[in-house]
């Protein structure tokens, strides 16, 4: 999917100037009671003319007021309150039941923009129905898509992006983003913000890691998820991250304004993350006080602080004193005020009725044609991993199943996800697809936990609101628990006197959760074997991970009834396991003798990886793997269902078992879609948006950003993956014929040669074959979801422009299209390549370097411990070296008949050195400039060296680099 590539127009600025000339629309007398008061309500107004008009009406003090999340209502201007941020992923969150597709990194598996777009369209109507009451939290600035790429599986908020390739999330998020806003601009259903602004990929050190993007990754990578849908106007601003790039945090990140506002010309909200303003005085320490540092978001780029919650005193107050310090003049307040005003009213807010949208009413949610929506999008979101000897489909008439496992009978929603207005689990979907009852386990172990010293049993309470857990001379079903195995040693504790969750709640242990949840996610535990067979009891919320943790995390008996608390390890109690009843056993017992037996099994996405925290490992949870051979050895006709939010490794799993199917968490329709799919009413049709490793040994550390250079994504990836990129089974097969060259792109006949209808996406890749530079393997550059009927041929068109074969040349800072020979690659996963063809191009050679120009260090072409930091706190970035020896590597340099003198511009408190060498980190030494050290890291001198001789022709210059050395310009002349 192509954007539109508008002029790059800056507007800010005009409308300060502007503001002089708004006496003449005045306010005028209304002939008629219906006609607006004022020319900002005249809908006949250009959107500029409104929001000038508005603007001039409004004192300092109420322009600032704009400025936070929670803008008050302004009356004598008939104006109402007005809030940023409603959640709406893959729904609209947090306002009550309404209609929940699956995540959104299942979105983007079904391949599919037009359902993506239809998608964003119901969400729209649906944040535009509860507009009508205007519920706590309501507003029609809806925080989302997700446009994060996910580089690493690990990310523990992998299930709220759309997949690691920018081309692929670029064309769902315009999809999702245009079905929000309804496509046109100047009237908004909603004003989407993407997130999360920019490089934001782990969440270990959320708030103080820096994730460095040279600016290759940053250009070809990073930047382009972001692009597409602001340059289609299908969002109307970014969310900053909460993560540094390059050592600057990303709430005063100056590409706000420089590079994010150039890709549009609509004003766009930019917005920071909930608490970020705070954090930039607080945990990044980047500014001595919050006036200084919400001065330098205002300057780069941000127009609405998400701080302190509904209060927007302190955002407010420090505005007001920027603005008296010199810090910030008016017209800095104006700019962004007037972005805020033009999404406001672009939404029709001042408009007759709340304008084009504003009649939507509460009907929409959860309706006839949303639940059948959402059913569409759990089916083409599902992708077929494994299929062996046509397993599936399975057969109806064959109704003697049983569905086990787990995630058989439940459905799990995540921290974003709406309130299920109803939920349809893979046991009632598949008992309402055969027309009679399954047998059903969900394989889990039912124990007792009984003190080994006094004999008594951890007992919980009855009824829903549970009772806080004590030990006691019971011996009944308020005894007993089942428990849950999650993987890394993570189990939750259902008790079986009231079938709810056991969790902490800051004072007690008690059973009264419907499922894990919460902010910290309290209902987690390890039982921990000791060496004489007893157990520990470990409390494992999500908040004794954090810094400010300091209480014991094992429990005991702490009241005189009895009571369970906390307690430390040396008072721990030791617990005998008491197995009431195997899970293992009582699922192969479910399954033997049965026609089919469906393993459902996968994660819990409030515990295995979410906002604030990364998964550890990416394997299916050991309880759930034993469980699932046990199953398969009872039953041989065993299909597994993976229910989750990532890449699972599967170990040998894969291998064992027929049929493999991933769905992610897909919300109220889950159980009908999976049963449409397993018994052949649907034809999988899903692809995978990531590549599924066999190992987290494939993986290097989750904080190193350079895809390039440590080979991430399939792009780069070198090894052997479990499942590529774009991959997915079909029911029935496709061929396909050669490729042909026509316009700005490739067709290609593809043949449904099997016995059902099936949904085939054809992708294309290409290769650069020779370049100057690191090439990817392979790039999606497009891709068509063509529906086929048995025997139906058809032609799909790709489209593919020279341009498009850009990548970014450091030695001149610019895009370029490299003369030579392109592969043109098209099949049907990244991997599976049906057809292919050389593409000719006729571009442009990168000359050498011309290092005698002022040369930014960051444009190295290779480099060994240097990192990437901030230049200065308000733009720039600079290379900084971790050890003596550091290298930055500036290839084919053309140094003609030789260099006099190296110059550079250096800072670091401690002295160093840069040597300038010929060929190698050690090859030759031209010249060494000596480096006295600076007051500060951001205070730069210049350092100088006199050049031997050896410094001429054409060769690889090094420069290295000595411990804590920052190093921004250079040149050799």
């Amino acid at each position: 999917m192509k954007g539109k590539r508008p002029a790059r127009i800056r507007r800010r600025s005009t409308y300060i100037v502007a503001l002089a000339l708004v006496a003449g629309l005045g306010a005028t007398v209304p002939a008629h009671a219906d006609e607006p008061a004022y020319p900002f309500r005249d809908p006949s107004l250009s959107v500029d003319a409104r929001v000038l008009d508005l603007l001039s009406r409004l004192t300092l003090a109420e322009k600032i007021s704009l400025l936070h999340q929670y803008e008050p209502a302004i009356p004598r201007l008939g104006i109402q309150s007005f809030r940023t941020g409603t959640e709406a992923l893959h729904g609209v969150a947090w306002l009550g039941k309404a209609t929940v597709f699956p995540q959104a990194v299942g979105l983007a598996s079904t391949w599919d923009p037009s359902l993506i777009r239809q998608v964003g369209s119901a969400v729209g109507d649906e944040a535009r129905g509860f507009q009508q009451t205007r519920p706590a939290g309501w507003g029609l600035n809806l925080w989302a898509p997700v446009v994060n790429l996910l580089r690493d599986p690990r990310w523990g908020r992998n299930e709220e992006g759309y997949s690691e390739d920018p081309y692929l999330t670029g064309s769902i998020s315009t999809a999702y983003g245009t079905g929000l806003t309804g496509g046109d601009p100047d009237h908004l259903k909603t004003a989407p913000t993407i997130k999360h602004f920019l490089a934001n990929n782990n969440e270990a050190g959320r708030d103080t890691t820096s994730s460095e993007l040279r600016p290759r990754v940053l250009k070809e990578y990073d930047e382009q998820a972001f692009k597409p849908a602001i340059e289609a106007d299908a969002a109307t601003g970014v969310m900053s991250s909460y993560n540094l790039v390059n050592g600057r945090p990303n709430t005063v990140n100056p590409a706000l304004d420089d590079t994010v506002r150039t890709w549009t010309s609509q004003r766009l909200l930019n917005v920071t993350d909930a608490f970020a303003p705070g954090n930039l005085v607080g945990s990044q320490k980047y500014y001595g006080t919050q006036t200084e540092a919400d001065a330098a978001a205002l300057k780069a780029g941000i127009d609405s602080f998400t701080d302190n919650d509904t209060d927007s005193a302190p955002t407010t107050t420090a505005i007001k004193s920027a603005l008296s310090t010199g810090l910030l003049q008016e017209s800095d307040v104006d700019k962004a005020a007037a972005d805020v005003l033009s999404v406001r009213v672009r939404l029709g807010e001042f408009d007759p009725g709340g304008g084009r949208y504003g009649s939507i009413d509460a009907s929409v949610i959860d309706s006839p044609a949303h639940r059948a929506l959402a059913r569409r999008s759990a089916t083409e979101a599902a992708v077929l991993l494994k299929n062996q000897s046509g397993a599936l489909p399975l057969k109806k008439t064959a109704k003697d199943v049983a569905v086990v496992g787990p995630l058989a009978d439940t459905l799990y929603t995540d921290w974003y996800s709406g309130s299920l207005p109803y939920a349809v689990t893979p046991a009632q979907g598949i008992a309402a697809k055969l027309g009679t009852s399954v047998a059903s386990s969900e394989g889990v172990d039912r124990i007792a936990l009984k003190d080994a010293a006094t004999g008594k049993y951890v007992t919980a309470g009855t009824g829903d609101a549970g009772a806080a857990l004590k030990e006691s001379a019971d011996t009944g079903t308020t005894t007993q628990f089942d428990v849950f195995d999650w993987g890394s040693g993570i189990v939750t504790l259902r008790s079986a006197a009231n079938g709810k969750y056991v969790g902490y709640n800051w004072s007690n242990f008690v059973n009264d959760q419907a499922q894990p949840n919460g902010w910290f996610v309290q209902q987690q535990f390890k039982l921990e074997e000791q060496t004489d067979g007893t157990y520990l009891l470990r409390y494992a919320g999500y908040e004794t991970a954090e810094s400010w943790w300091s209480n014991p995390v094992y429990l005991g008996p702490t009241g005189t009834d009895g009571t369970l608390g906390l307690v430390s390890k040396d008072q721990a109690a030791h617990y005998t396991k008491d197995v009431v009843r195997s899970g293992v056993d009582e699922a192969v017992a479910a399954v033997k003798g049965k026609d089919t037996a469906v393993v459902v099994v996968g994660s819990d996405p409030s515990i295995n990886g979410r906002e604030a925290h990364d998964r550890t490992d990416m394997a299916l949870a050991p309880a759930q793997e034993s469980l699932v051979r046990a199953v398969r050895k009872a039953n041989p006709n065993t299909v597994v269902i993976v229910e989750n939010s990532y890449p699972t490794t599967l170990g040998s799993l894969q291998k064992e078992v027929p049929a493999l199917l991933w769905t992610t968490h897909a919300g109220q329709e889950t159980g009908n879609a999976l049963a449409d799919l397993l018994y052949g009413d649907a034809n999988p049709s899903g692809r995978l948006t990531q590549t599924w490793y066999r190992s987290d040994s494939d993986l290097p550390s989750i904080l190193d950003y350079d895809i390039i250079k440590s080979d991430r994504t399939y792009q780069y990836f070198k090894g052997q993956a479990l499942y590529p990129f774009g991959y997915g089974l079909s029911y029935t097969s496709f061929r396909y014929g050669g490729l042909r060259r026509t316009g700005d792109g490739y067709e290609v006949a593809v043949t449904n040669t099997g016995s059902r209808t099936g949904a085939e996406v054809v992708q294309l890749y290409t290769h650069q074959r020779t370049s100057r530079d690191k090439q990817p393997l392979k790039q999606l550059k497009s891709f068509q979801r063509v529906s086929l009927r048995p025997g139906e041929t058809r032609t799909v068109r790709l489209e593919v422009r020279q341009s498009d074969l850009a990548h970014w040349d450091v030695t001149r800072a610019k895009w370029t299209v490299e003369s030579g020979t392109y592969d043109v690659l098209v099949g049907s996963s990244s991997t599976d390549i049906r057809a292919r063809t050389a593409w000719q191009v006729k571009g442009e050679t990168i000359p050498p370097r011309d290092l005698s120009r002022v040369t930014h260090a960051e444009t190295f072409d290779d480099y060994s411990a240097v990192g990437l930091v901030d230049e200065s706190k308000a733009s720039g970035t600079a290379v900084s070296s971790s050890s003596d020896g550091a290298w930055l590597k500036f290839a084919d340099t053309q140094l003609g008949k030789g260099a006099q003198e190296f110059s550079a511009r250096a800072a670091g408190t401690s002295p160093g050195t840069v040597e300038v060498r010929l060929g190698s980190p050690t090859g030759p030494l031209a010249g060494t400039a000596s480096f006295p050290g600076t007051a500060s890291p951001y205070d730069y001198t210049t350092v100088t060296a006199k050049l031997s001789g050896a410094a001429k022709g054409r060769t690889d210059v090094y420069l290295v680099l000595s411990k804590g050395l920052r190093l921004s310009e250079f040149s050799l002349r």
